[in-house]
């Protein structure tokens, strides 16, 4: 085939095409080429053989690998040729093996196949015949008879075929020819045949040409001289004791190492029957792998043995008597393999990084081998088995390193993965390869709040944009993935305006608040925070936030009762006869704040009579401390002050007049029975207070009103079992209900009647109708109602 046209090799391809991993060619690619074509020469279009469309060597990575672990081929991708890579040299490759093929695989990915292809390297003549020896010796005894054979040395070639060795001829003489013969192992050597007898008192010595001729065009050719002596009669060859002799010897052997001693024996006597050894038509591999000693018949090595090269060799021997007589022995020796040859690993395919989560990967494509042979040629191969990868054997010694499971880089994102390949050899010999896997990210990863609900507290009339705590959430995922940003999210009650009182910071989620807040308008809200990567797509987690705002003292007690803005001063009515402890009013206060900063107490600041008059602390009561005598003054003002317990406290102070009168019974205290049961009882009562008021304003219509006033008191005495009489005095029935928050906790009623007969200086003031109603004096909070007529 001329190098440079592109051949059209008969192809038989036959192609099976199998899910997953295990695709191969069942039928072998072959093609041929000449050797010593020039690197970079077309062999053959490879894609348009395996039926593959442009550009898809490209795209499934194809790649070309030799069996002798040697890049001899080169694929272009681009078009799909298959180039030589370097010169061929056929007698290099394969010495003098027939027929030359270089063997090699072609793999291809998504989906992987493999194809197995032939390279046949053609021999072309470019080496002559060469006899090792450009002078070879003969003798004869001049008693041979025409028709003897006499072998000659062979001449080396190390064409093949028709280009190898194909005959021998010699000078033209009238003693001998010569006829061309094949040893054992096939090879061409000289037998020089006797034509007529000899006398070696007319010729004792003669030279002759010996010629070598292959069969290449034009032919190749060498020469050597043959001298022949004739010698006198020996009628006795020597003969080898066995033959052939048979011997194993390790590769391993060092050189000189003796490998066996032959023996040949003569019958004849004296310098005839002395005999020699030598090796006979032997190559030139042989001659320089061993050595025989002439006289004692020890063959050794001349240089170390390698099965993986040459497995065995048959070597001819001869032996020579003393006159020239010679016997023909063989010697076939068996080279043991030895465990010298460690495994050997070539990746075809790479991929360091793996994204987590995926299914099953392919990292690797690799091939091994040993070349040794027998178990010492058979390998293992195996990864740790704490690592989440598996190896699968595809084709022939390829292997496939995919992952078992999914990956988790949130667990591990880096995998150191050993390939350990063993021989079965004694002892095992291993090579190991180690490759980094990287597992690269992917958000699969929410944000993660450091806690489910947040509490933070906020002292009211803070200062606006003030930092009130700060939300923290974390990723376990890498890069953007685990970019948080912080935000409030949207709430349910229409009532709470989040926008206008917290803001958050979206990178560090720290919260502030946008205005003073009051903790008597807004005591307590919540809302929810929102924690969002930056993966795609993007993942989010929530967490409450609740915000107690802590109560602040800057609000003073205010007072229900007495009044204090009314155009004139309250005043309180005291009989002269009080006794000590007797009660003239309650003041009533609240405060808006809570906690200890609404505790009220009450103090007596000023009063006109200061030892007469005493305040409770804890509820306001305003008490006399002694009798009254006739040198107190008539009327008395009392200036108290109501105090809350914040830090630092407020106050409000109440103006309280007393009018002191004569005539006033001692209090009485009514059934405790005594309740308003109905409508009609109510309605009843509201038409006797609005009458008592008329009753003020006429005095014609005092009479009228205070006889209907007498019959409805004893109507409401008889029917609840509590009442009093209405006098028919100067005073009239009045009736007064004030509710509100101060220092009881319960409603009171107090009804002031005028007795009959008691006149105008006498009144009755009654004690709460409902007992148990007061709470302790220590008690910051009371709710008063009180009832006078």
């Amino acid at each position: 085939i001329p190098p440079k046209k592109k051949p059209e090799p008969s192809i038989s391809k036959h192609l099976e095409t199998t899910k997953g991993l295990d695709v191969c060619s069942e039928q072998t690619t072959r093609y041929s080429i000449l050797e010593e074509t020039e690197s970079g020469s077309f062999v053959a279009h490879l894609s348009k053989d395996l039926g593959l469309r442009s550009g898809e060597l490209t795209a499934r990575s194809a790649r070309v690998m030799s069996d002798d672990y040697k890049q001899r081929l080169l694929l272009d991708p681009e078009t799909g040729d298959l180039l030589l890579r370097e010169k061929l040299d056929r007698e290099e490759l394969c010495a003098s093996m027939e027929p030359c093929v270089l063997y090699f695989q072609v793999s291809l990915e998504k989906p992987v196949q493999y194809f197995q292809g032939e390279l046949l390297i053609q021999d072309i003549n470019d080496h002559s015949p060469e006899f090792l020896n450009r002078e070879m010796l003969l003798k004869i005894p001049e008693n041979s008879q025409p028709g003897s054979r006499f072998s000659l040395k062979l001449a080396q070639d190390l064409d093949v075929g028709s280009n190898g060795l194909q005959q021998y001829t010699v000078n033209s003489n009238s003693h001998f020819h010569v006829v061309t013969r094949n040893n054992s192992e096939g090879k061409k050597y000289p037998e020089l045949v006797q034509d007529r007898a000899l006398d070696r008192e007319e010729q004792a010595e003669m030279s002759l040409t010996l010629t070598a001729l292959d069969g290449g065009s034009p032919p190749r050719s060498g020469t050597a001289m043959v001298r022949i002596l004739i010698l006198d009669i020996n009628d006795n060859a020597p003969e080898f004791v066995n033959t052939p002799y048979e011997v194993q010897v390790l590769e391993s052997s060092p050189p000189d190492s003796p490998v066996l001693t032959v023996l040949a024996k003569d019958a004849d006597a004296g310098n005839f029957g002395r005999v020699s050894y030598g090796l006979l038509q032997a190559s030139d591999e042989i001659l320089q792998t061993f050595s025989i000693n002439e006289v004692t018949g020890e063959i050794r090595l001349k240089k170390g043995l390698d099965f993986e090269k040459i497995k065995s060799y048959y070597v001819e021997i001869e032996a020579t008597d003393g006159g020239g007589l010679s016997g023909k022995g063989a010697v076939v020796i068996e080279v043991l393999d030895v465990n010298d040859n460690a495994p050997e690993l070539s990746i075809s395919s790479l991929s360091n990084s793996v994204p987590e989560n995926a299914p099953e990967t392919i990292i690797s494509i690799f091939r091994v081998g040993d070349r040794d042979s027998g178990e010492n040629g058979k390998v293992v191969c195996s990864i740790p088995e704490n690592l989440p990868f598996i190896l699968k054997s595809t084709f022939k010694n390829f292997y496939t390193l995919v992952t078992e499971i999914p990956l988790d880089r949130e667990s591990r994102d880096e995998y150191n993965i050993t390939i350990t390949v063993t021989d079965l050899g004694t002892p095992r010999l291993t090579a190991q390869h180690t490759i980094t896997v990287q597992v690269s990210d992917v958000n699969d990863n929410a944000p993660a709040f450091t806690q489910t609900s947040y509490t933070l507290f906020v002292q009211e009339n803070n200062s606006p944009a003030l930092h009130i705590g700060t939300i923290s959430a974390t990723d376990s995922d890498s890069g953007s993935n685990a970019h948080i940003t912080y935000s409030l999210l949207p709430t349910h009650d229409p009532q709470l305006a989040l926008s206008s009182l917290i803001s958050i910071n979206a990178d560090n989620g720290q919260l502030f608040a946008l205005r003073a807040l009051d903790y008597e308008a807004l005591q307590t809200f919540e809302f929810r925070v929102g924690a969002t990567d930056q993966g795609s797509p993007a993942l989010s987690s929530q967490a409450l936030v609740r915000v107690l705002v802590l109560d602040a003292n800057d609000n003073a007690p205010f007072v229900l009762y007495p009044l204090q803005n009314a155009s004139a001063p309250y005043t309180e009515l005291l009989p002269r006869a009080a006794e000590p402890g007797y009660l003239i009013t309650k003041v009533v206060a609240v405060d808006r704040d809570s906690g200890q900063n609404a505790w009220l107490s009450f103090q007596l600041l000023k009063a006109t009579e200061p030892g007469l008059f005493t305040v409770w602390a804890h509820n306001g009561e305003v008490r006399t401390s002694r009798l009254l005598s006739e040198r107190d003054a008539p009327k008395h003002r009392l200036l108290l002050l109501v105090k809350d317990n914040g830090d630092p406290p407020r106050s409000a102070s109440v103006t309280l007049h007393v009018l002191v009168v004569d005539g006033l019974s001692q209090p009485y205290l009514p059934l405790p029975e005594v309740v308003r049961e109905s409508s009609q009882e109510e309605d009843a009562l509201t038409l006797y207070l609005v009458i008592a008021l008329a009753s003020v304003s006429s005095l014609f219509l005092l009479s009228v009103l205070m006889f209907v006033g007498v019959r409805l008191c004893r109507r409401a005495r008889a029917s609840s079992l509590s009442g009093c009489s209405v006098p028919e005095g100067h005073f009239p029935g009045h009736l007064l209900d004030v509710s509100g928050e101060g220092t009881l906790s319960q409603n009171y009623q107090y009804e002031v009647c005028l007795r009959e007969g008691s006149g105008t200086g006498e009144f009755n003031f009654l004690k709460p109708m409902i007992p148990n109603l007061l709470e302790s004096k220590e008690s910051p909070h009371y709710r008063d109602s009180f009832l006078f007529s």
